[in-house]
């Protein structure tokens, strides 16, 4: 298939918000599709390459070669490009590689080469998120949605439950089971601003859960093998050991379990996201390091326990499995709550306790692996404050041609300087990002290749669920999931929140 007959659906996909438009679009593109391509298709489509790691950055895509006029890509030669640019590394390879991503850009058209940025940066998930793409698949090859997703949910794949549906149909997909050892991709919450909304969303009576801000681990135990893969699906065994071992002293001998590794302070409340992060992720010496931090891991969630899958159970009988199985210093902290005024009493305990929030979960429900599920909803107390812009980037793909990516500065009150906080794009609809660009390049005071830089008189409202220690920034602190609300035209800079605002916000959660 040629890479300009996925440029030009992305096109189309990024110019409609009708669903089912979007579905037949994909559809129309996987019908097309060669048994020996329908891997790549689907992660093109899905908004991403199919090597998790290219070594390409931002600066190597600075300055492109002038496109071509006619298109003559593939996505095999395009796939298979990307799977040599990926297995280069040591002395020399950062020439090799920047020729080779220089090759592939030349032989590409205006809107490919936006297409493949789009890929290598993972800047094209706003138009057919993986679940779309499931149902185009569904749609082209005549098969039940519920099967796809299934699939997909248990190989962790979508590719691959796409290289089963065209070459095996329904009964290769729905011969796919849940295995231990293979990692499933997790059931993820929606969000509510607040307890009332929560319930109405999750029903009563919920379990609402602490929300741990740590690392999302799904634990797989066969026999003696235990095995433990992240959230994106990382194998992160080696680096765990201590819940390798707490796992290993359980009775059954076939678990998957769902849950989060944690650190917690000599006060008992839980450390900072980084701290853990960057403890879970090293693999550089994991004996001392374990030693130093040690880690805590609380689960959940049980999907399989010996030969019984628990995937379509409901929570209800998942929890009363687990804590017969688990000791209750292994399990989320919890309570079963039958009102609002229990929900909202539970979201401020654990908020009190330096826990992220909460998730309320209906009882009903089944593990809805690999989807944002309202049967799970998340609240967290939202943080917003008004800070200052000082540039923005130019934008890629549908925005392209647009100021978009925002640089954001809180006042230093004690020099006026201005702080560098982090950067968004989240939360812009097309009427802001017209108004912004033509507000920025009026204040427009210098420009490099990818960013104006201007005035800093601009005041925008940002919500953030948090903050966190950054070395990257030199106030020592970058807001969490950054998403603009509004701007704010009626403040001057002056008025803007300073530095010490922000960092109020962390001393408030430690």
């Amino acid at each position: 298939m040629q890479l300009s007959r996925l440029a030009e659906t992305w096109a189309k996909l990024a110019a409609t918000r009708s669903r089912k438009a979007k579905r037949d679009l994909i559809a129309a593109v996987l019908a097309e599709a060669t048994t020996d391509d329908i891997e790549i298709v689907v992660s093109y489509l899905s908004g991403s390459l199919l090597q998790r790691r290219t070594g390409v950055g931002w600066r190597s895509l600075q300055t492109l070669p002038d496109a071509a006029a006619t298109p003559s890509l593939d996505v095999a030669e395009v796939d298979r490009t990307f799977e040599k640019i990926a297995e280069l590394h040591g002395t020399g390879s950062t020439a090799v590689r920047a020729a080779a991503v220089n090759e592939i850009f030349a032989r590409a058209t205006a809107s490919e080469q936006d297409f493949l940025r789009g890929l290598i940066f993972g800047e094209l998930r706003q138009g057919a998120l993986e679940a779309q793409v499931q149902e185009g698949l569904a749609a082209a090859f005549g098969l039940p949605l519920t099967s796809v997703r299934r699939a997909a949910m248990l190989l962790s794949s979508t590719t691959a439950a796409a290289k089963l549906a065209i070459s095996g149909g329904l009964p290769a997909l729905e011969a796919v089971g849940l295995q231990v050892g293979t990692a499933v991709q997790p059931m993820l919450a929606a969000s509510a601003p607040d307890p009332a909304e929560a319930i109405a969303k999750a029903g009563l009576p919920a379990a609402v859960d602490f929300k741990l801000d740590g690392v999302r681990v799904q634990v797989h135990r066969g026999g003696g093998t235990v095995r433990i893969f992240t959230r994106s699906l990382d194998d992160v065994t080696a680096r765990l050991p201590d819940v390798v071992a707490i796992v290993r002293d359980l009775s059954s001998d076939q678990l998957v379990l769902d849950g989060e590794v944690l650190a917690l302070s000599v006060n008992g409340r839980p450390e900072l996201f980084q701290v853990v992060a960057s403890r879970a992720m090293s693999s550089a010496d994991v004996a001392a390091a374990a030693e130093r931090l040690p880690l805590r891991v609380f689960f959940f969630d049980l999907l399989r326990v010996d030969d019984q899958d628990l995937l379509d159970q409901p929570l209800l009988k998942r929890l009363e499995m687990m804590r017969e199985l688990l000791p209750s210093s292994l399990i989320v902290p919890r309570r079963i709550c039958d009102s609002l005024e229990e929900v909202t009493e539970v979201f401020a305990d654990a908020v009190s306790d330096g826990y992220e929030g909460v998730v309320v979960k209906n009882l009903a429900a089944p593990y809805a692996a690999g989807r944002r599920d309202s049967a799970w909803v998340k609240l967290k107390p939202r943080h917003t404050f008004d800070l200052i812009v000082t540039a923005a980037e130019w934008g890629h793909g549908r925005r392209r041609g647009w100021l978009s990516n925002l640089h954001l500065a809180a006042r230093d009150p004690s020099s006026g300087e201005l702080i560098m906080l982090g950067k968004t794009f989240k939360g812009l609809t097309d009427e802001m990002l017209v108004w912004q660009t033509e507000r920025l390049l009026g204040l427009e005071v210098r420009r490099t290749a990818g960013t104006v830089y201007v005035q800093p008189s601009l005041v925008v409202e940002i919500a953030c669920d948090g903050w966190q220690v950054s070395t990257r920034y030199p106030g020592g602190v970058a807001l969490r999931f950054a998403r603009v609300l509004r701007y704010r035209p009626d403040k001057s800079a002056a008025e803007a929140d300073t530095i010490d605002t922000v960092k109020a916000l962390a001393v408030k959660a430690s």
